[in-house]
């Protein structure tokens, strides 16, 4: 999947979560309808055409969709979160466990990064299949560097154009760590490209990125005891689920996750995952195994994102997770603004996991 196609996967999910959680919006149509995420492109206007989205042309943007006035003023019954009995954890609850989901092996191409920023790296999972994975490559300097294996956000079993640095509004490519000296390693995932399997939406997945990890740990130049995970939209719900099914990670980052994966539309999951058993759906929403986590874990979020009512929720729900939602900052641009920090304390040996705050990182864009 290339970069326009993620992150116009990422406006159109959301888009549609608006409209089925209202509650979250903060205008109505009649104060004036504003767009959701950046400028589209030809073929960023094209999918949101195919999706029936409305488009302005002139601002070159998704708009805001027309609220029913009685639906956003229904409330939206609450589900508390309530973790398995006695206190189970993720790891505890899934050992064993064999999803209902069969989907197809992935098609998408994969990408062929510039070898001076990326080389491949090998990585077989659990259940045999090589993964496609690339990593920064030694710089030669003598020294072990820290490391973070990074989960893209729209498809985060396909790669695609992940290496090129955009606009500070909407860098994708988390350019700060390898600038910095860290080393970055971008895996795909089960079910992502040809012979990697049928994905499992947020479940086995969390397995690859285990695997991600050990793989990179064994390079010659990384410190294998200072490595961590990252992870934007769909990759920050699956860094928060692996956050609570282990602790291999000296730290955690989870970039704007959701609370439960059933309220992701389709294409983003298949319609098939409504369907499931409620104990399968659990397994695969971290808002129910949030007591299991054990590794510094960050839930960050630009406060006008539409998806901070589920970072809200998540940081509500248990004090294992530090919150940093961002004023001034929205579910993209929000990126760039906490990983140039990041970055540059992490190159120089701080413990990051530990102690961070809102007011560590720079003013925003005034986004309200």
């Amino acid at each position: 999947m290339n970069r326009t196609s993620r992150i116009v996967a990422g406006v159109v999910g959301f888009a549609l979560v608006a409209i089925m959680w209202p509650q979250r919006r903060e205008k109505v149509a009649s104060q004036g309808r504003q767009c959701l995420g950046g400028r589209l492109g030809v073929e960023g206007r094209q999918m949101a055409y195919e999706q029936g989205l409305e488009v302005d042309a002139k601002r070159d943007c998704i708009l805001e969709p027309i609220l029913d006035q009685k639906a956003a003023a229904a409330p939206v019954p609450s589900r508390p979160a309530e973790p398995a009995a006695s206190g189970q954890t993720l790891a505890e609850a899934r050992r064993g466990f064999v999803t209902a989901v069969r989907a197809a092996d992935g098609t998408y191409p994969l990408p062929s990064p510039p070898p001076n920023l990326f080389v491949p790296i090998p990585l077989t999972n659990n259940r045999g299949a090589a993964l496609p994975a690339f990593v920064t490559p030694d710089p030669r300097d003598g020294r072990r560097h820290p490391a973070i294996v990074w989960i893209t956000g729209g498809n985060s079993s396909a790669l695609g154009d992940f290496w090129t640095a955009d606009a500070e509004s909407d860098d994708e490519s988390v350019s700060a760590f390898r600038k910095a000296g860290v080393v970055v390693m971008f895996p795909s995932l089960r079910g992502g490209h040809v012979g990697t399997g049928g994905r499992e939406y947020f479940l086995g997945e969390t397995d690859d990125v285990l695997a991600a990890a050990e793989q990179l740990a064994r390079l010659p130049y990384v410190d294998s005891d200072r490595i961590y995970l990252g992870g934007h939209s769909t990759g920050g719900t699956l860094a928060l689920l692996v956050a609570e099914t282990s602790e291999r990670f000296r730290g955690v980052f989870a970039f704007g996750p959701v609370a439960r994966v059933d309220r992701y539309p389709t294409p983003m999951v298949p319609a098939e995952l409504a369907g499931l058993p409620e104990p399968e759906r659990r397994l695969r929403s971290p808002i129910y195994w949030l007591h299991g986590i054990t590794t510094p874990t960050y839930v960050i979020e630009g406060r006008a994102s539409p998806n901070i009512g589920d970072a809200k929720e998540l940081c509500a729900a248990s004090p294992r997770v530090t919150c940093l939602l961002m004023e001034g900052a929205d579910h993209f641009d929000v990126l760039s603004r906490v990983t140039r920090v990041v970055a540059a304390r992490m190159s120089i040996g701080q413990d990051v996991e530990r102690g961070l705050r809102t007011d560590d990182f720079p003013a925003g864009t005034g986004r309200q």
